[in-house]
């Protein structure tokens, strides 16, 4: 597993992005990575492996698996912010409740505890924080390097969503075609994936979108991809997908609605705002493509012409 610090650099040396302030327990093992002993950096490494199963266990347990004792993981906890081991497996239980659960259990949970407000008061209110929250979050800088690896028009640039996000990945793929070459969505069905993992090169990209409840298929592909030397992108919630396992570049947005589904709305901010940088960034080469792109709508009257 690799560890996240704040400068967004990986254990390994590679430099890999991500937004790392503390709202997790991965986010606060990461935010105190350099303040561990050998034994305890050995244990994080351990719990962060198969996050957050890998802390479910008893301290016993925990502790055996990473080759520790079971004082090391009293102390880490501690060090940590916990009062102790029981908190920090509280708060472990309420992320994974968090990440499993299905829409009727998600809008029980807020049915039970809405203001008596109008809906649209309370969406808006939730959506406002959700986008406060991400951007306080958000990194410009790893924001500018995702930016900058989409405008690189050598490598293709593949997008891939789930059942609901994939929504978002064509809107994606639909305008990052227009502004370069060499874009590719990919297909529903992981039967279908072969064939596109077959096409990827060296410093190609793939671009994945996964929230909650995560799609088991979609790490599979992340890790397959990031083997063959393509570099993935993945756009998810304040719990992370398995898919950062295999991501360079991790952009986490806030999803909470009061719904029983989960807001897209900050998604696509993040989206559209990334549409504009590499748009930016290309604006000569993606200005004669938008040319010749009017060029064809007048000649196929897609659209409806002024009187």
């Amino acid at each position: 597993m690799l560890i996240y610090d704040r400068a967004g650099a990986d254990r390994k040396g590679n430099e890999k992005s991500v937004s790392t302030r503390a709202r997790t327990v991965s986010d606060v093992i990461r935010a105190h990575y350099d303040t561990l002993t050998p034994s305890e950096k050995k244990l994080a490494e351990s719990l962060l492996d198969n996050y957050p199963v890998s802390g479910l266990g008893s301290i016993t347990t925990v502790a055996d698996n990473a080759s520790v004792s079971t004082p090391t993981v009293a102390r880490m906890v501690q060090k940590l912010g916990y009062k102790g081991y029981a908190e920090f497996q509280t708060h472990l239980h309420q992320e994974l409740e968090a990440t499993i659960s299905n829409p009727i259990a998600k809008h029980d949970r807020w049915a039970a505890n809405a203001p008596g407000t109008h809906i649209l008061n309370r969406f808006a209110e939730a959506v406002m924080n959700n986008m406060r929250e991400t951007l306080s979050d958000l990194d410009p800088v790893a924001f500018d390097a995702v930016a900058a690896l989409l405008a690189e028009r050598k490598h293709h640039v593949y997008f891939l969503g789930g059942r609901i996000t994939r929504a978002l990945a064509e809107y994606f793929f639909t305008h990052m075609q227009v502004i370069r070459q060499n874009t590719t969505l990919i297909a529903s069905g992981s039967n279908a994936w072969p064939q596109y993992v077959m096409n990827m090169n060296p410093g190609d990209v793939l671009v994945i979108f996964d929230i909650r409840r995560y799609e088991l298929e979609m790490a599979t592909l992340a890790e397959i991809a990031e083997t063959r030397g393509v570099t993935v992108v993945l756009l998810t919630d304040l719990w992370t997908s398995p898919v950062a396992r295999h991501a360079r570049h991790i952009i986490r947005v806030q999803i909470e609605a009061p719904s029983a589904w989960d807001s897209s709305v900050v998604s696509l901010f993040v989206v559209e705002a990334l549409i504009e940088a590499v748009q930016t960034l290309t604006w000569d080469e993606t200005r004669e493509r938008m040319k010749t792109l009017e060029g064809l709508f007048e000649q196929t009257r897609l659209f409806r012409r002024r009187a």
